[in-house]
């Protein structure tokens, strides 16, 4: 009798082995870059650009390289969105992705009917896909040819962009660093520096003027900033322009204007609460943005603005789709190279935050602000405001409106005054129905109260809040039964899954709504669970689209119609 022993060669890993061509090719791509753990996103982009996929064995090949193991770099390839993860003897996807959003602000202008051209017009050489908002709701329906936007989109416009063969997206036409610096630019940070300006004329400054974060949660900043540089040091900072709440693209139009600004006042908050580093957090959409900011981040490093006083490491991360990673705690993990997955709190990441150290985390609006605030004073900012508020507010206004786009407008304005002040008015044939305040977490409020302010704490009572001000504008013709039922699917698509309440919620959810009868009462005690059971924002927010219906537009319901109005 023959025994045979099962045993591995000597020096040989468990589990895959790795290919000697898929480790030459990946040691190839990776040349000269370092091989740290926080950096295997960014690997993972490098091989994804230049195959066009994750090729199972390259995936192998990156786990050796990097020291760790296969199933860690596959449970982070396959997590984001635009990773394609091919497995072995699998058909690799086709060389060209047409991204189509249809997200309700797109959905309203006729995604619906674009997808279905598309999906006629080309063959297997194209690979059509829905795809969540891209962050151009004001040019709706927006498509991406590669990495190329095309809106607004048809058909033939989107035909025209893969026949051309320019994938890459155009270089948005910002002022670059040095006309930046002409015009006056870096002055509050030399002052910050130099110290004409000290750390607690700068916070005094801030809070008086009543800048608050724009990014949703509306905490002070100056409150912030002594938070944090009250921690022990090293602490570290990070900018999150991952914007990808449906209806939200104004910090995109910032950094396509004036990105310096905001790269101002990050250094000047690094500096006043003692921040060693600085990491910003780009949603991969905006490819235009990210090269961009590579070629300033460049002319700052290579010349600062305030001779003496060397700038802190600033890194540039790339996100890879996914709407979680605009939690910050979320998009901390990213950055260090993980799933994108909220933390538990606490502790809050200005305590232990990125690679644990305490951690200053703002968005781009907040800091866009800063240098301007510092350089007219708080009450320059203060006095904008109407109904008792203070201060400005960038509003990203989609929808059925006659001029859509970022609006800064004063706040405490209302939506009402917002469409017919701002906004040209609503579409010829069409009245305000109903509108969105914050995107698709802030809820859904009808015409009825468009007179409300859209402010901080003001829309609460209302059960919506205003959150990023991303406002989608309703009209007759539309339906907040068919708008709860995009918003829920948005949510299931985009749920970590980390926790059961948002990740079997927003499914159960989403099934409840699809029939024309709704389970009131099952829609309720889920909401209940998801709001007060699940970890970060997303399944807490995840039940407004449809709470909103109930409170606001149970005629819809009641009309039997399934949303159609």
């Amino acid at each position: 009798m023959q025994v045979v022993q099962f045993r591995r060669p000597v020096g040989q890993r468990k589990g895959r082995q790795v290919d000697p061509a898929a480790l030459q090719r990946v040691r190839a791509l990776l040349e000269g870059q370092s091989l740290r753990r926080d950096l295997l996103i960014e690997h993972l982009h490098r091989i994804q650009d230049a195959e066009g996929c994750l090729p199972a064995p390259m995936l192998a090949a990156l786990a050796t390289l990097m020291r760790l193991s296969q199933a860690e770099v596959f449970e982070v390839a396959s997590f984001y969105h635009h990773f394609d993860v091919v497995g072995d003897g699998a058909a690799r996807p086709p060389a060209l992705t047409v991204r189509v959003c249809d997200s309700l602000s797109c959905r309203l202008a006729g995604a619906e009917a674009l997808v279905a051209g598309l999906a006629a017009r080309f063959g297997r050489d194209v690979r059509v896909q829905r795809v969540p908002c891209i962050g151009r709701c004001a040019e709706a329906p927006a498509a991406v040819v590669g990495r190329r936007p095309v809106a607004p989109a048809d058909v033939e416009s989107v035909a025209a962009a893969v026949a051309h063969g320019d994938r890459d997206c155009p270089l948005p036409g910002a002022q670059a660093y040095a006309a930046y610096r002409a015009a006056g630019g870096y002055a509050q940070l030399a002052r910050v520096l130099q110290g004409s300006r000290d750390r607690e004329s700068v916070l005094g400054e801030l809070e008086s003027s009543g800048l608050r974060g724009l990014g949703g949660a509306g905490f002070p900043i100056a409150r912030k900033w002594r938070i944090v540089a009250a921690q022990p040091a090293p602490r570290l900072m990070v900018v999150n322009a991952d914007e990808g709440e449906p209806g939200t693209f104004k910090d995109r139009h910032y950094l396509e204007r004036a990105p310096h600004r905001m790269l101002e006042g990050m250094l000047i908050a690094a500096s006043v609460a003692g921040c060693d580093a600085c990491y910003i957090y780009l949603r991969d959409e905006y490819a235009g943005v990210r090269a961009l900011l590579e070629r300033e981040l460049d002319a700052l490093r290579r010349d600062p603005p305030v001779t003496g006083h060397p700038l802190p490491p600033m890194h540039l991360r790339r996100g890879a789709g996914a709407y979680i990673c605009g939690e910050e705690s979320a998009l901390i993990e990213s950055i260090e190279g993980r799933r994108g997955m909220p933390r538990l709190r606490p502790p809050y990441v200005a305590e232990v935050g990125l690679f644990g150290r305490p951690t200053l985390a703002h968005n781009v609006e907040t800091l866009h602000w800063v240098p301007e605030i510092l350089e007219r004073g708080a009450d320059w900012f203060a006095s904008h405001g109407r109904r008792g508020r203070r201060g400005l507010r960038s509003f990203s206004v989609s929808g059925r409106v006659r001029e859509p786009g970022v609006k800064l407008a004063p706040a405490g304005i209302s939506a009402r005054e917002l469409v017919d002040e701002y906004c040209g008015g609503m579409l010829p044939g069409h009245e305000l129905y109903a509108y969105l305040p914050g995107g698709a977490s802030g809820g859904i409020l009808p015409a009825a109260l468009a007179d409300e302010p859209l402010d901080f704490d003001t829309l609460q009572p209302h059960g919506a809040f205003i959150g990023s001000a991303a406002v989608i504008v309703l009209s007759q013709h539309d339906s907040a039964v068919d708008a709860a039922r995009n918003l829920v699917s948005f949510f299931a698509d985009e749920s970590c899954g980390q926790c059961t309440p948002c990740r079997v919620g927003t499914a159960k959810a989403l099934r409840e709504i699809a029939s024309t009868g709704w389970n009131v009462a099952l829609l309720r005690e889920l909401s209940t669970t998801m709001m007060d059971a699940s970890i970060c924002g997303l399944g807490q927010a995840a039940p407004n689209p449809v709470l909103s219906v109930l409170r606001h537009f149970a005629h819809e319901l009641e009309a039997g119609s399934g949303g159609k109005r």
